[in-house]
């Protein structure tokens, strides 16, 4: 039974976890996008949403705390200036899974971990409201619009 096991130990060692993690959160804030299995995504949530809540605050301190977990200079300076400003609104939840399937060789579930403020698909200024095109409706637009331009023509003939 698993009774007070919190961690998913991902059949590997304590080290090789730490380093795993590390280096997949490093890839995470550097791409915004990563292809993992599922599990790995899980574990990785519970890893880096407590980095992102630091990245918040831009103390020297805060910056120590994170790169003593991800050991990256490059991912430490961009999860600060570029991650932080964009999730600085957001309380919370600042990742998703989705998944996408089964893995062929093993059959391992796997997903798409990604940032939620770089997405641009599900943002709401992206969002554009699409009229319904067809060439029917267009042929009979032309008609219509031809029709008033020669009455409104007749009318001011008229006046004049």
């Amino acid at each position: 039974m698993r009774h007070g096991r919190k961690i998913n130990h991902l059949g590997r060692t304590s080290r090789h976890r730490q380093a795993l993690l590390s280096n997949m959160a490093s890839s995470l804030i550097l791409n915004k996008r990563i292809t993992t299995t599922v599990a790995k995504a899980k574990a990785l949530r519970k890893y880096i949403e407590p980095l992102l809540t630091k990245a918040k605050n831009d103390t020297t301190h805060s910056r120590r705390i994170v790169f003593s977990y991800l050991q990256n200079k490059e991912s430490v300076k961009e999860l600060f200036d570029n991650v932080a400003e964009k999730i600085s609104t957001r309380m919370g939840g600042y990742t998703r899974i989705i998944k996408t399937g089964t893995r062929l060789g093993d059959s391992a579930e796997m997903c798409l971990m990604e940032l939620v403020d770089y997405n641009t698909i599900y943002s709401k200024d992206s969002v554009k409201a699409k009229s319904k095109r067809t060439r029917r409706s267009s042929k009979k637009n032309i008609k219509d619009t031809e029709e008033k331009n020669s009455a409104d023509e007749s009318s001011k003939d008229t006046v004049s």
